[in-house]
């Protein structure tokens, strides 16, 4: 869908758009101010070019830029933030390898969001962090994907800092990218990245795994798969007890170019519905080529999120956005109108 086909309207623009290729976006809404960070860097491949980019903005419009990270002479991407113990906790990933594939997990913590100190190497090695959160204040839980693919876990902690595993998500299937959220009864829901292959082919059984627990959080059952889209850079929320998700989505899956995840296929960066068994897409936001990764922060009943996309008016195929500039756009979304679609979805 094309900005001007959307099946509903909602308001979109530009925070960084500078020639740079703008990536890996999170956002959240800390003491009176939206933060957000982005990967900022020559082209989507890894190089010791790469920083990530924290900004603050009272009305996610005008922003102002707090500081920036390298990561000593490597690659540093996928940025989280989490407000845990007062104070603004922000993970991320280091790699080395010009494929992206990254090997370790870094973190660092500022109290009032201005200063931040160097990272520091986040234990257990090798676990490849998403975005923690909780549910009671005190236990803090993330997913994570292990470093090597093929495995998912939840890890707690109740200070931010020291982590364990505590329940298997999912073997298999090059098993990465992990995200969950709770559901309005205290159970969780988590989407993980299937790519089945490392071909820049892609792979016609690439998918979407959609897992529930019940508390205490250590068993996974009620597995699915689905085919609908591989969930690229997943960013789950929930609203008014319903529960969405923000990521990658393949319009095209007809043809040996554009087989599930298929570096030489188009994308765009899609908001869908997450059910215990399935996804549902909604609608596209105005994204093409290298896309996704986005931020989400509930304000009332709009949603902002952002996330960085390829120049819009180019539809051009994945890989090919990976070397071009990208941008960080932000969409405000009311979700009144999007459970509307929803039921009208549902009806029709």
């Amino acid at each position: 869908m094309t900005p001007d086909t959307l099946p509903m309207k909602f308001e979109h623009w530009d925070v960084v758009n500078d020639g740079l290729h703008n990536s890996n976006t999170d956002m959240i809404y800390w003491r009176d101010f939206f933060y957000l960070v982005h990967a900022a860097s020559p082209f989507h491949f890894g190089n010791k070019k790469c920083r990530l980019v924290v900004m603050r903005s009272k009305d996610a419009q005008k922003w102002e830029k707090i500081v920036e990270f390298g990561a000593d002479g490597e690659d540093i991407r996928d940025p989280k933030f989490a407000p845990i113990g007062d104070k603004l906790w922000l993970y991320a990933l280091k790699n080395r390898d010009f494929k992206a594939e990254p090997y370790t997990s870094v973190f660092t913590v500022s109290e009032d969001g201005l200063n931040w100190p160097h990272y520091q190497k986040l234990d257990p090695e090798g676990w490849l962090f998403w975005r923690p959160k909780t549910n009671d204040g005190i236990n803090w839980y993330t997913p994570a994907y292990w470093w090597e693919h093929g495995r998912s876990a939840l890890l707690h902690s109740t200070d931010g800092a020291a982590w364990e595993i505590h329940s298997t998500i999912y073997e298999g299937d090059r098993n990465d990218e992990t995200d969950f959220e709770f559901m309005p009864d205290g159970r969780m829901i988590a989407t993980a990245r299937l790519e089945v292959s490392e071909s820049i082919f892609g792979h016609d059984q690439g998918c979407t795994l959609i897992a529930v627990s019940s508390p205490p959080y250590m068993e996974w059952g009620s597995k699915t798969k689905c085919f609908l889209t591989r969930l690229d850079g997943p960013n789950l929320f929930s609203y008014n007890g319903n529960i969405y998700a923000v990521g990658r989505f393949q319009p095209n899956l007809n043809g040996p170019f554009n087989l599930q995840g298929s570096a030489f296929a188009k994308k765009r960066t899609s908001l869908f519905a997450v059910k215990e068994d399935r996804l549902d897409r909604l609608f596209d936001l105005p994204s093409q080529g290298d896309t996704s990764y986005a931020g989400c922060v509930l304000r009332g009943k709009d949603l902002y999120t952002c996330y960085y996309t390829s120049d819009i008016t180019k539809d051009y195929i994945w890989i090919y956005g990976m070397i071009k500039p990208s941008a960080i756009r932000m969409a405000k979304i009311d979700m009144e109108e999007v459970e509307k679609l929803v039921i009208h979805q549902r009806d029709n």
